[in-house]
């Protein structure tokens, strides 16, 4: 099949990912690809080229920007590519568009365009994606990442589909036994609704040495509530390469997830799963329905005596079983399975209706 794959543009879709995001489109391209199919991605200037990268903008992390007026640069920016890549895409010939983007303006504007639109429901609810599934008036195929993120659109829009998110099994081994010297881990972007400072905390209280990975996406976040945190026993290594972030993780005697808002699905608790290590989290969004007994444990949201209770529950549990949780349900490649169905009945429901979509809608304006 003849594949678009819209991606978001805060970040480059290459390695090392600024997060879960990133890494899901690249995945997705990737195993695509390597299926056979014609793949074209629509990203930002630095994404990995052998994806099929067409560049339609710069990066618009606010880190990249670095001026005074960069939510309004960055907006701009956004707006502007995305605006001109739906107008393109009306003379474009795919069998399907899939657009992974958080942007209002590929689900506003898809009811102007002939090819049927695949969009994957990736956060809860927020006022920019809203208006924009508000607005469309054609036909539109939604996926969401788990049932929790389903429920959450679900008085916005009806979700078609649930498609958990997976991860390559290959690029987290299995590390049967933990470092010698015993300790916690957490990665991800550093940002306050990840929560890393429940996780020092926590940490602290149960008496075990933190290790910290990942971009610092929230400088005033990292300088106000991190760094005063850190110390012998917490460090931050850094925004590390993926062999050396599976090798920390695998290294673990259990991992932290501590989200201060309603996590759609929990990449990283996939990620140190297939690795081996047990989960501590808190009891949110869509994390739940992540874990068992026998691989992970949960606390109650925002509570560091919870969770610090639950990281030493989890410390003892079965390092094979979590392998072999994560090898059930967290599998890249049952994902890509459920996507290509997607593509194929979207496609075929298009073809057999025998006439192309009128577009009706009007243009949007851009912005001078």
């Amino acid at each position: 099949m003849r594949i678009a794959i819209i991606a978001h543009l805060k970040y480059p879709i290459s390695e090392p990912f600024a997060g879960g995001l990133e890494m899901h489109t690249h995945m997705l391209a990737r195993s695509l690809r390597e299926r056979g199919h014609e793949i074209t991605l629509f990203a930002s200037t630095r994404s990995d080229p052998s994806l099929g990268v067409e560049a339609i903008c710069p990066e618009t992390s606010l880190l990249e920007t670095g001026i005074a007026e960069a939510n309004d640069v960055a907006f701009f920016r956004e707006h502007h590519a995305y605006l001109g890549l739906m107008t393109e895409l009306r003379s474009r010939s795919f069998d399907v568009i899939h657009n992974n983007s958080l942007h209002y303006l590929p689900v506003s504007m898809a009811d102007t365009l002939t090819t049927p639109v695949v969009t994957t429901l990736h956060t809860p609810p927020f006022c920019w994606l809203e208006s924009g599934v508000r607005l469309n008036r054609g036909p539109m195929t939604y996926v969401a990442v788990s049932q929790a993120t389903a429920a959450m659109w679900s008085h916005v829009a009806k979700t078609d589909h649930v498609i958990s998110n997976g991860i390559d099994l290959t690029q987290f081994p299995f590390q049967p036994v933990a470092s010698q010297t015993p300790y916690l881990v957490w990665y991800g972007r550093i940002v306050p609704e990840k929560g890393l400072d429940f996780a020092i905390d926590a940490a602290r209280l149960t008496g075990l040495p933190l290790r910290i990975a990942g971009p610092i996406s929230n400088q005033g976040y990292f300088d106000n509530a991190i760094l005063p945190r850190l110390g012998l026993d917490v460090e931050y290594v850094g925004h590390l390469a993926h062999c050396d972030l599976a090798r920390l993780v695998g290294g673990a005697t259990a991992a932290l997830c501590t989200p201060r808002w309603e996590e759609p699905y929990g990449l990283v608790v996939a990620e140190a799963l297939a690795c081996g290590t047990p989960v501590a989290s808190f009891r949110r969004g869509g994390v739940p329905a992540l874990l068992s007994e026998d691989c992970g444990v949960l606390a109650e949201p925002d509570d560091v005596a919870s969770l610090a209770s639950a990281a030493l529950a989890a410390s003892i549990l079965s390092r094979s079983a979590c392998r072999a949780h994560a090898e059930r349900y967290c599998d890249a490649q049952r994902m890509v399975d459920q996507y290509e169905a997607v593509y194929q009945k979207v496609f075929a429901t298009h073809t057999d209706s025998g006439i192309e979509q009128v577009v009706t809608a009007p243009l949007v304006a851009s912005v001078a």
